[in-house]
């Protein structure tokens, strides 16, 4: 009876090593299949210019790299990259946090695999009690309404989750750090994370059901690489087809109720206000002598300060932008002049290049033209869809929230003047050869364009100036009486936030 008893067991062994081998093949045979559809998908994807973004999430220990691997391994390289962002301690941190992950989207027909991301950042620095209760939730908002603009900008945005069991877990983190050659790949982070399982199992649960209204969360079963590789590709392979079949999603307008204030119509600001050359001076050289003592007080409490510079062409910009950086150190500031967005910036989303420009905390940049290029050039010019400039509204609210939310002060000037002074400047200018280059046949194409233009600035004024991020209309019909004007409120605003933040 013994000697059967051994007998079965073998045979039941062998048949399961037997199923086992089987099942191996045919998932291999799937894995096969399903990279060589990915292979032949990926030239329709560049020449439809679909972007692809991949964020792999997951346990430590859970096969996030080699999955990724997976996915890539047949990709020509010149179709998509990788990038592993480093989770640096928040005391670190110079740039809001959803920065680094803004700055790698990919341009039009490519696709970014993200190894780790924005979950990781959110769940570890909140567990860390790197960041509060309060500052983790503006983040869990901030990445729905990132996901969804990416969503609504033609994006394809799919996120997975490797799962495994915390008993592998302890397994594969005990073999790692038991081999000499791996011990490095675990982190002090990645041992608190499996001695804390149920804590982050609780977490990551929490901030998927949070964020996973828009874009849904996708659980793969990392405990055996091949099933979790199948899985992902059918995925991947599925929704790339369903977007190459249906073609890029296109947001439509919806509207959050952000605190705006209550702007005037521009015909209804009266542009007489102007200064004698002695008031002039001598507020000049107080002012600036107070933004000079106030740029050491925000670099050493690290507040971040966003000028923002709009208005009609010759209103006087440029000279308004001069005499706020004069004071300023210059290894403390930048000055972003915005033209017409480059191939590769218009192959992205279009907040994307802005992104790119924000200022360190404890640093001044002041862009000269802005992101709400969005809601009048590319919406008078047909550089955008009706869709694309109405849904800009919210998206821009939304984009200058998380920056306050990261504690930038957000100031936004729009320097007006009447027509007709900008065509008495526009005549000056090119009866004058030092500066004939500084008007163009687009500066008078726009002049035609007046009414247009005032109606589209009118409705920006209304849907955009909200209380984190206000617009200051600056009377400049005067230029000296607008570059006192805005010297005085950024210097009030810069006391305020240095008076509201700890040393």
């Amino acid at each position: 009876m013994k000697q059967e008893e051994k007998e079965a067991k073998k045979a039941e062994k062998e048949a399961k090593k037997s199923e086992k081998k089987t099942e191996d093949a045919e998932l291999k045979a799937e894995v096969k299949e399903l990279r060589a559809h990915l292979v032949g998908l990926q030239q329709t994807v560049r020449e439809k210019g679909q972007p692809i973004i991949v964020l792999v999430e997951g346990w430590a220990a859970a096969g996030k790299g080699s999955l990724i691997n997976q996915l890539i391994s047949e990709i020509d390289p010149r179709n998509y990259n990788v990038f592993s962002p480093v989770i640096t301690p928040e005391s670190e941190a110079r740039y809001p946090f959803l920065y680094p992950y803004a700055n790698a989207i990919p341009e039009n027909g490519k696709i970014m695999f993200y190894d780790s991301g924005w979950m990781e950042d959110c769940v570890r620095k909140y567990l860390h009690r790197d960041i509060t209760k309060d500052e983790y939730k503006k983040r869990v908002r901030a990445v729905g309404e990132f996901e969804r603009q990416l969503r609504d900008g033609g994006y394809l945005l799919l996120k997975l989750f490797v799962d495994i069991s915390e008993k592998e877990q302890r397994k594969r983190i005990t073999a790692l750090r038991e081999n000499f050659e791996t011990e490095w790949r675990v982190s002090n982070d990645d041992i608190w994370q499996m001695n804390e399982h149920k804590l982050f199992e609780d977490s990551y649960e929490s901030f998927m059901e949070k964020t996973g209204k828009v874009i849904p969360w996708h659980v793969v079963d990392g405990s055996r690489r091949a099933l979790a590789a199948r899985d992902a590709l059918k995925l991947l392979v599925g929704q790339i087809d369903k977007a190459l079949e249906e073609g890029r999603y296109v947001g439509k307008p919806f509207k959050e109720n952000f605190p705006l204030l209550k702007m005037p119509k521009l015909s209804e600001v009266d542009l007489s206000p102007a200064l004698t050359d002695e008031e002039y001076q001598k507020e000049l050289k107080k002012l600036q002598n107070r933004l000079h003592e106030l740029h050491n007080v925000i670099y050493r409490k690290k507040i971040p300060v966003i000028l923002c510079y709009e208005g009609w062409d010759a209103a006087g910009k440029g000279g308004n932008i001069r005499r706020i950086a004069k004071p300023l150190d210059p290894r403390g500031f930048d000055v972003m002049p915005i033209a017409s967005p480059e191939p590769h910036e218009k192959n992205r989303q279009y907040l994307w290049r802005f992104w790119k420009r924000l200022p360190r905390s404890g640093h001044v940049c002041i862009f000269d033209r802005t992101w709400y290029g969005r809601v009048m050039v590319e919406r008078l010019e047909g550089f955008c869809s009706e869709d694309d400039w109405k849904r800009a509204y919210n998206e821009i609210n939304e984009f200058e929230r998380q920056l306050t939310d990261w504690g930038a002060v957000v100031l936004k000037f729009w320097i007006h003047i009447d027509q007709d002074t900008q065509l008495q400047r526009f005549n000056d200018r090119q009866n004058t050869p030092e500066k004939a280059w500084k008007l163009t046949e687009e500066d008078w194409r726009n002049r035609e364009k007046w009414p247009q233009y005032e109606e589209a600035i009118d409705e920006m004024l209304e849907k955009t100036s909200t209380k984190n991020a206000p617009w200051f209309i600056i009377e400049s019909n005067d230029k000296k009486y607008a570059r006192i004007k805005a010297l005085k409120i950024v210097v009030k605003a810069l006391e305020e936030a240095c008076e509201e933040r700890l040393a």
